[in-house]
């Protein structure tokens, strides 16, 4: 008889804290440690800095978007040029996201049927169609190690409209499961059901049921305060497989994800880190620092003392408020790298803790204000 293959993806969980955990996910392109923080590089790049930077941050997985990608340059483009790894240089471990939240963010653009959705494109307002069929092989495409089902994120509070999005993103679950095709890609099924308790319970049973190599957890971070976000992540901690890995999607501010590992997540993505830094702000232990502010234009010091990042060993608040006055494309560089540092140090700090089995004391030591 031939040799077994070995799966090409399995989760270790290595460790526990209460709630929180510490695994490796195994890819294709490499080992992920758990917790991760997913720098998002929307188009096939991580908004000004390169993969060389990403590499020496010390990132393990990145995320691409699977709508912004089929309109430019197009997947079978990117399939004909050697997949996503070969286009954009990283050789790491790649998330794509279905399109599921762009259904949600560009709501006048489209129009959702049990089938899927209709839209129009941002750029030039040409007509397309996503079915979970369509996304599949969008994906496929791509060659990510990670892909996603086609979901429907809803508003969170408007329960007809969620039940409704739910039977939709189940159905859509069951086809794209039944469509992929490649073994080397991991599918993740999405939670959703909005701030209720009783969707969100049925939508994991359900897709838990069907079988997935990951759970991602969808509709938060969309408008719910942070007590009901965190009762629904104290839910699906007691719902979801304990064997696979669990993606919160789009969530990803600094507190934000030290309490969301608390509850069992393992991975997280946000734009936040980029965003902001090509807003002027840096995000720190201590706070938000929006550089645009007078009061920073002779300071001399680092954005925040003690860090190790390339930016903070070098050069000043005075000086990074003149890039960012100036609205230099350095300052955009010079924000994102500290930014991108601060997030995946953190989830590096919680990883330790929970191996070394000292998470709550790390926990409550933290310092994670919202504003400076």
């Amino acid at each position: 008889m031939p040799p077994e293959r070995k799966p090409p993806f399995s989760f270790e969980l290595c460790a526990t804290a209460g709630r929180a955990r510490a695994g490796l996910f195994h890819t294709p392109h490499g080992v992920v440690p758990t917790p991760v923080f997913m720098p998002v590089g929307t188009q096939a790049t991580v908004k000004a800095v390169s993969p060389r930077d990403l590499r020496e941050l010390g990132a393990t997985m990145i995320l691409a978007n699977t709508y912004h990608l089929y309109l430019r340059p197009g997947d079978e483009r990117i399939a004909r040029l050697g997949g996503l790894h070969q286009f954009m240089a990283w050789h790491g471990p790649i998330l794509t996201d279905s399109g599921g939240f762009q259904v949600f963010s560009l709501a006048p653009r489209r129009k959702v049927d049990a089938d899927g959705v209709t839209f129009r494109s941002h750029l030039d307002g040409s007509e397309h169609r996503f079915t979970p069929e369509k996304v599949i092989a969008i994906q496929e495409n791509l060659g990510a190690d990670v892909i996603v089902c086609l979901d429907e994120c809803a508003a969170p509070y408007d329960y007809e409209y969620n039940r409704q999005a739910l039977a939709r993103t189940h159905s859509w679950a069951e086809r794209c499961k039944a469509a992929k095709t490649r073994r080397d890609q991991a599918l993740f099924g999405i939670v959703q059901g909005g701030i209720f308790l009783d969707l969100r319970e049925e939508s994991a049973r359900f897709l838990t049921a069907l079988g997935f190599d990951g759970y991602a957890i969808g509709g938060l971070s969309v408008g719910e305060t942070k007590e009901e976000m965190h009762a629904v992540l104290d839910l699906l901690d007691t719902l979801l497989p304990a064997d696979r890995p669990r993606y919160l999607m789009g969530v990803g501010t600094p507190q934000d994800m030290l309490a969301c590992v608390a509850r069992g997540i393992d991975m997280f993505d946000c734009v936040l880190p980029t965003r902001t830094a090509r807003n002027g702000s840096a995000l720190t232990r201590a706070g938000r620092i929006n550089l645009r502010n007078a009061r920073f234009a002779d300071d001399p010091a680092p954005l925040e003392e003690g860090c190790s990042c390339y930016t903070c060993t070098h050069f000043s608040r005075a000086y990074l408020r003149h890039l960012t006055m100036a609205n230099e494309i350095l300052g955009h560089h010079l924000l994102t790298l500290h930014n991108l540092h601060l997030m995946l140090t953190l989830a590096n700090e919680m990883r330790v803790a929970i191996l070394e089995g000292r998470f709550e004391e790390y926990r409550m030591s933290a310092i994670l204000a919202e504003e400076s």
